[in-house]
């Protein structure tokens, strides 16, 4: 996300408001998305990749969210894990994403919308190779 932008949510007395950047929302998914097992990471764009490349972490690459007053819609691009139901991950997405904000924010999330961009295949890890025994002799 390029600009920052405010999200004002009004409460039901007049206890005051809270205020918070949308990149907290975005941030939120985020973290949400990677505990998901099968999820590799998330696929930026490649202006994204150029500021990453530059030394700027991005927590919100690959995510745009929609922020009104009481709702909210995020837009998310996935790399999965080969191996991995991709449906089922991407379910599985969907519902710790929409969980986590709506209990950190208290907004509700009508929508998540998942695209898979890529699939990465896991590196050959190598055998153990036998230890050999100590013996004492």
């Amino acid at each position: 996300m390029s600009e920052y932008k405010d999200i004002t949510i009004e409460s039901e007395g007049n206890d005051g408001k809270i205020v918070f950047a949308e990149d907290v929302v975005a941030t939120i998914a985020t973290l949400a998305a990677a505990e998901v097992e099968g999820v590799y990471g998330m696929s930026g764009t490649a202006f994204e990749g150029i500021g990453e490349k530059l030394g700027k972490k991005n927590y919100t690459k690959g995510i745009r969210v929609e922020v009104g007053s009481v709702e909210c819609a995020v837009d998310m691009n996935i790399i999965v894990r080969y191996g991995f139901r991709i449906q089922e991950v991407c379910r599985n997405v969907q519902n710790a994403v929409k969980n986590a904000i709506e209990t950190m924010t208290g907004l509700k999330v009508v929508q998540v919308n998942i695209s898979v961009n890529s699939i990465v295949f896991a590196k050959e890890v190598p055998a153990e190779q036998p230890k050999p025994e100590n013996r004492v002799k």
